[in-house]
């Protein structure tokens, strides 16, 4: 009878050094946001490394990258760290503040929830409840302390958080695909297009025939192509290789460095539309220094975005 050695548990220390690294691919920038040194961290991935028998960053002179094996990791572990502090948050609740927070189901699955673990070891003491909507926020009635809203502003007492630049987005398979090249934009007329209706019949807001415009492509029909009820069903069709989407900046970011998404082309047009901060009316106390608190992080996390503009 054959007996397997057991596998020695999952360094999780190793696993948060790595995950920190390959998010911004740089040991720096991840040291000084755990606090510890660059050679700390190399120490942890290293061991991480042997732990798993196989390479997870191709190392040059002054830059690293992710190795096949080491992109399917880090593409996993944001997710999986969210639902670790997610089962956190539930064994210490009735220990900490809560707060609930409304926003829409693309920004809270592509731009949120990659980013909760942070928001989680900066401040354990509250428990967020993400609600997905996009209907106007009455705080009241739904008992709202933050929502966060993509559109063109207007909101009585909103604050601007990121603005939304759009530009097309593809798979990494469709830009290699000798057959269909997407070298210019008029070879859009080899793929299909995929459309959403955040854009239609909004003021400002890029869709495909304002980009196509803007590249100076008129061959291009960009009629045929699924229309998606969401942003986020759009980019998951692309994501999955159905076709080139317009993505939103923020919403397309952890997708683009994770190497699930592309841009086939640089051209991004401005968008009326932004992402806002809404949040309950300020009453001195506990609640209000914690929206405060959490509101205080989404501002911070959108600063360090590489898709952030200054707000205006």
């Amino acid at each position: 009878m054959t007996t397997h050695k057991p596998r020695q548990p999952a360094p999780l220390n190793a696993l948060r050094a790595f995950e920190a690294v390959a998010r911004g691919l740089s040991f720096q920038a991840a040291a000084a946001q755990l606090f510890v040194t660059p050679a700390a961290l190399s120490h942890q991935v290293k061991r991480l490394e042997e732990y798993l028998g196989t390479r997870l960053f191709q190392r040059g002179h002054r830059s690293i990258a992710l190795t096949e094996e080491g992109a399917a990791l880090a593409a996993s572990l944001g997710e999986l760290f969210g639902q670790l502090d997610l089962v956190l948050d539930r064994a210490t609740a009735p220990r900490v503040a809560s707060l609930r927070v409304s926003t829409i189901e693309s920004f809270a699955a592509k731009w949120l929830a990659p980013r909760l673990h942070r928001f989680h070891r900066e401040c354990p003491e509250l428990r967020l409840r993400i609600e997905t909507g996009n209907a106007h926020a009455d705080f009241a009635r739904d008992g709202i302390d933050v929502a966060i809203r993509y559109g063109p502003g207007g909101y009585s007492g909103a604050e601007r958080l990121m603005a939304a630049p759009v530009f097309p987005v593809c798979a990494p398979a469709l830009l290699a695909d000798a057959a269909r090249p997407l070298a210019a934009p008029r070879d859009l007329s080899r793929h299909m297009l995929l459309h959403d209706e955040s854009a239609t019949g909004r003021p400002g807001v890029p869709d495909w025939p304002a980009w196509l415009a803007a590249a100076r492509v008129g061959s291009v029909e960009a009629g045929p192509g699924p229309v998606f009820a969401s942003i986020y069903l759009a980019q998951e069709a692309a994501v999955a290789g159905h076709g080139v989407a317009l993505g939103l900046a923020p919403l397309v970011e952890e997708d683009l460095q994770r190497g699930r998404l592309v841009r086939p082309f640089e051209l991004a047009l401005d968008n009326a539309y932004a992402f806002w901060i809404l949040r309950r009316d300020g009453r001195s106390g506990p609640r209000d220094a914690a929206i405060e608190t959490f509101c205080r992080w989404l501002r911070s996390e959108a600063a360090a975005s590489p898709s952030s503009t200054p707000a205006a």
